[in-house]
């Protein structure tokens, strides 16, 4: 479904602003509230509002006579009062973004904004901050765009993780792949997503040692044993903390095997 709509009241109001001092106008104006209940009144000078109160606790309205909207946060409170009223409505809303797709459901626009949504029906898929969405005609076959992600690999999955999941893309790659770097530990690092994905010690609780995977790929080896990432702020260790500096790239060939 289309987010919470957008209310729109057009007409002669008096707007009454209690935001610390009281200021009283009169015009013909357009008041916006939008899904977060941020209220908006505009007239027809210039860009910015009138009035406005930024993500009210409530908005309330009353058609008793002449049109009444008030809106309160806090201790301030925004009222206006349409004398003759233009108009009234809800308009369907959504987040917009920059599109990147359409649709396999009901063939409307996906943007990207927060993650990937369709404007028409509503579908939402989580998207990394890092991801590049690839262009339609490396759609896959469920209809959805592909992403380009970089785990330690440049990983090229599917928009949708329940179609093809990129956690199970990462684990098949580097699951086990490095030793524990604690010297009284013969555990391997496991890819688990624990909020984010992680390498961490299949002897947890018992050994706690657990790293963020980087956006980036694998191009080398630390000198404190664990990988290298190539990231866009540079290189850096798998343990963002390490201070053992940075050893000899990984082969070429042994590269191509990871």
């Amino acid at each position: 479904m289309i987010d919470d709509a957008i209310r729109v009241l057009a007409g002669d109001c008096t707007v009454i602003a209690e935001t610390g001092d009281r200021e009283e106008y009169r015009g013909r104006v357009t008041t916006i509230v939008k899904p977060d209940n941020t209220v908006l009144v505009h007239d027809s000078d210039g860009y910015q509002p009138v009035a406005w109160l930024t993500r009210a606790d409530s908005v309330s309205s009353d058609r008793t006579g002449d049109f009444t909207l008030v809106a309160k946060k806090d201790t301030q409170t925004l009222r206006i009062a349409a004398h003759e009223q233009d108009g009234f409505a809800h308009y369907p809303a959504s987040a917009a973004g920059a599109p990147v797709g359409h649709c396999p459901d009901c063939g409307a626009a996906l943007v990207r904004s927060s993650g990937v949504h369709c404007v028409g029906c509503g579908d939402r898929y989580g998207v990394p901050a890092d991801a590049t969405i690839r262009d339609e005609q490396s759609d896959c076959d469920c209809g959805l765009p592909r992403m380009r992600v970089e785990r330690g690999l440049a990983f090229d999955v599917c928009l949708d993780r329940g179609c093809e999941s990129l956690d199970a893309a990462v684990q098949a790659a580097f699951d086990r792949e490095w030793d524990c770097p604690e010297s009284d530990c013969d555990g391997d690092l496991r890819i688990l997503r624990r909020g984010g994905l992680i390498a961490g010690c299949e002897h947890y609780p018992d050994c706690d040692t657990g790293f963020a995977v980087p956006a980036g790929v694998v191009d080398g080896e630390c000198g404190c044993g664990l990988p290298t990432f190539e990231t866009a702020s540079g290189t850096r260790c798998l343990d963002a903390t390490c201070e053992k500096g940075l050893a000899k790239p990984l082969e070429a060939d042994s590269a191509a095997d990871n």
